[in-house]
């Protein structure tokens, strides 16, 4: 999946794949998680928001299951 580098303290980068409703995180540490059953709405805050990580923790932490993709290497 492609995935968009954003400024943010704690996530490298973002990318959502809308046919599977699938959103990926990279994290700093460079670990990769995916998030299953994200809105488009959801997916496109990330775009649109002032603060990445606020985002991440007010719409997505703890919302939708999810799994590790890729472990940390930090």
């Amino acid at each position: 999946m492609d995935r968009t580098p954003c400024n943010s303290s704690q996530i490298a980068s973002h990318g959502y794949d809308p046919a599977t409703q699938t959103l990926e995180v990279e994290f700093k540490t460079g670990a990769v998680y995916q998030y299953d059953f994200v809105s488009q709405e959801v997916a496109d805050g990330f775009s649109n928001c002032e603060s990445v990580g606020a985002h991440f923790g007010a719409h997505v932490r703890g919302k939708f299951p999810h799994r590790m993709v890729t472990p940390p290497t930090k």
